[in-house]
């Protein structure tokens, strides 16, 4: 496994589907997944998703800066660090994002254990 080519094929089908399928990234996630959005902790597959579809705009588009990874203890996991800039529908100036995602092996592929956002205002 090259931790590399994972993190990247993951970053491209994250935020594909994030700006295409929302409601598709539950999938990504599991009942002991964490997302902490903005500071707020939610915990659980299902609250997760609810949190990312209710989010106040429907359409945007990631354009990713960055990818760094690391591999993650001897369970084979992923540390993946994502800079870009998210453009939501309708707004003239793009925002900047840092995201954070601990990816762990499962018995269908890689899934979110951990996953941080940020927008960066500085």
């Amino acid at each position: 496994m090259d931790p590399e080519a994972v993190a990247k094929q993951f970053v491209d089908f994250y935020y594909q589907t994030f700006d295409t399928n929302r409601p598709g990234l539950a999938l990504l996630y599991q009942d002991s997944s964490m997302l902490t959005f903005e500071g707020s902790k939610i915990q659980g597959a299902a609250a997760i998703a609810a949190k990312l579809t209710g989010l106040p705009f429907q359409q945007c588009h990631h354009s990713i800066s960055t990818i760094d990874c690391q591999p993650s203890g001897p369970s084979g996991g992923i540390i993946v660090f994502v800079s870009g800039l998210l453009q939501l529908a309708g707004e003239q100036h793009a925002l900047k994002f840092s995201q954070m995602f601990h990816l762990m092996p499962g018995p269908t592929g890689f899934y979110v254990l951990n996953d941080i956002f940020r927008l960066n205002y500085a």
